[in-house]
């Protein structure tokens, strides 16, 4: 039996599920505690594997918890971290978290071997990047820019001082959005493969 194979899993809404859900958001939420700028993006992109901790969650739970956990994981860091654009922030991250974790976690569900883990974790890697690049461009850079306030033009022009190609908005989101989450969403697939089968034992307990 292939090692990415779970065992039937506890009704959703009973203790022990529920129990399981909000720990893993708990401690998704600390790990979104150590986020990180990368060289080579703009500062407010960090890089975080809390969803490493969801996409586990999805994986050994399934899809519904693991928006759960995404969503505790937010809501905490809501509490924590009560800024102006906080809340557009965190609606981003939430947006983006799901259209990384959901889909792969539905496929798994349906193909659970190591195989079709792996084209899982690529499915929900795309999605996160082109989720991600929507949605930053329609929504949240311009909504960072107006309640900042942040002129577009000064946001631009910090792309533009990493990459001379960033000229506009949406060679900001081609040019930087998109590949910084492709780049957080790969490492956190690579550390979800790899990780996996040592802890989903505890969450099937």
């Amino acid at each position: 039996m292939s090692e990415f194979v779970s065992t039937k899993k506890a009704p959703f809404l009973s203790a022990q599920m529920i129990a399981k859900v909000a720990v893993l958001g708990a401690f998704a939420f600390l790990v979104m505690m150590f986020e990180v700028p990368i060289p080579f993006f703009v500062s407010f992109y960090k890089l975080g594997f809390d969803e490493v901790v969801v996409m586990i969650g999805g994986f050994a739970l399934g899809p519904l918890a693991a928006v759960m956990i995404e969503a505790i994981k937010i809501l905490l860091n809501l509490l924590v971290n009560s800024t102006v654009t906080a809340g557009v922030g965190e609606l981003s991250n939430f947006l983006v978290g799901c259209a990384y974790v959901i889909p792969a976690a539905i496929y798994y569900q349906r193909h659970k071997d190591k195989q079709h883990a792996w084209l899982a974790l690529g499915i929900g890697t795309l999605c996160m990047t082109i989720a991600g690049t929507l949605i930053n461009y329609f929504f949240i850079l311009p909504m960072y820019s107006a309640m900042l306030p942040l002129p577009m033009d000064d946001l631009i022009a910090a792309g533009t001082a990493l990459n001379g190609n960033i000229d506009s908005l949406f060679m900001f989101v081609l040019l930087m959005t998109a590949p910084f989450n492709f780049v957080k969403a790969t490492l956190s697939s690579l550390i979800v493969a790899l990780s996996y089968k040592r802890v989903s034992g505890l969450l099937k307990r």
